[in-house]
């Protein structure tokens, strides 16, 4: 049994994206194999955008943060799960994960410029991306630059990994046959708590 945070990074809150079905089917899977889940729905908490270094280092977080940040100690495998917007993650989600990976949460409350002992050390991740444009295109031509920063410069920093991946693109003339397809590959990913 794997401990499963999902980290719903779609920036529109009640369901209805393609976003939201995946997710749900990811945790369908999960549950079915016998692993444990719990949602972070980014869409639904109220915070503050980060301004300063001062607030990132010291200030206290706010209370959706510090619970946000229980759910993520407590998981042992993280899936986020965002539409590519502008060649990247939604801001909003940008902004969820600087809250929440505060050096204090980090290094268990040691503090800045102490050595960087992640709390997050060991954790594996799924990352699932959709966009509007072809995969591939997003792979090749743009060289999937935004992926590759949330592999190498927040998760294996924090000390996740392995980090895999899932592109889905071409979502917006996707036929029903396709999103069934990947539904049902969710799924499978899930039971299968990868």
């Amino acid at each position: 049994m794997t401990r499963i945070a999902i980290i719903q990074g779609h920036p529109t809150s009640g369901g209805g994206h393609f976003c939201h079905a995946l997710a749900e089917a990811y945790a369908e899977g999960a549950v079915a194999g016998g692993h444990q889940v719990r949602f972070i729905t980014v869409a639904d908490l109220d915070f503050p955008l980060l301004r300063a270094k001062a607030d990132w280092e010291g200030a206290a977080s706010p209370a959706v943060i510090t619970e946000a940040q229980r759910t993520l100690a407590w998981a042992e495998h993280l899936v986020f799960v965002y539409p590519l917007w502008l060649g990247g993650m939604p801001a909003l989600l940008k902004g969820f994960l600087e809250q929440s990976l505060r050096p204090a949460f980090m290094t268990g409350g040691a503090g800045a410029g102490s050595s960087w002992k992640t709390s997050l050390k060991g954790r594996s991740s799924r990352i699932v991306i959709t966009m509007g444009m072809p995969a591939f295109v997003y792979r090749w031509y743009f060289g999937a630059h935004s992926l590759k920063s949330l592999k190498r410069s927040i998760l294996s920093l924090i000390g996740i990994g392995p980090n895999r991946h899932t592109l889905i693109g071409m979502i917006e003339g996707m036929s029903d046959g396709r999103r069934t397809a990947w539904i049902d590959a969710m799924r499978r990913l899930g039971k299968r708590a990868r």
